[in-house]
């Protein structure tokens, strides 16, 4: 084995520990503009991909006479708009109770007893 006389000084640490602080923060913002770059990236081929299907084949929501919808999807809406503004929902009870279980026996229950407690003293 082969022993080395370094001498270290508080300015050799100090400059250690800066050089380790600034390649860690760089790293950081690498990732941070990496994750960026790439949902960029996501959310743009996905618009080109919409482009692609030309997904307007569908009339817009103004353009549709209600003579044109079904009874069938009129009847759905009016009933989840009636019950949300209505709020029917079960009525509770604001009385909690707690039942106390007894447990079998668990090893799990009881670490306690299988730790050492034969501590050495000095």
């Amino acid at each position: 084995m082969i022993l080395l006389n370094v001498s270290l000084t508080w300015s050799d640490i100090l400059m250690a520990s800066l050089i380790g602080l600034v390649v860690v923060f760089v790293g950081l913002v690498l990732l941070i503009f990496a994750f960026n770059f790439t949902a960029y990236l996501s959310v743009r081929s996905s618009k080109k991909r919409m482009e692609r299907q030309n997904t307007t084949t569908s009339k817009p929501v103004s353009s549709i006479s209600p003579s044109e919808i079904p009874a069938s999807e009129i009847a759905a809406i009016s009933m989840a708009l009636h019950l949300y503004f209505n709020d029917t929902h079960d009525e509770e009870s604001n009385i909690i109770t707690i039942k106390r279980i007894e447990r079998r026996y668990s090893p799990w229950n009881s670490k306690l007893y299988g730790m050492n407690n034969d501590f050495r003293k000095w």
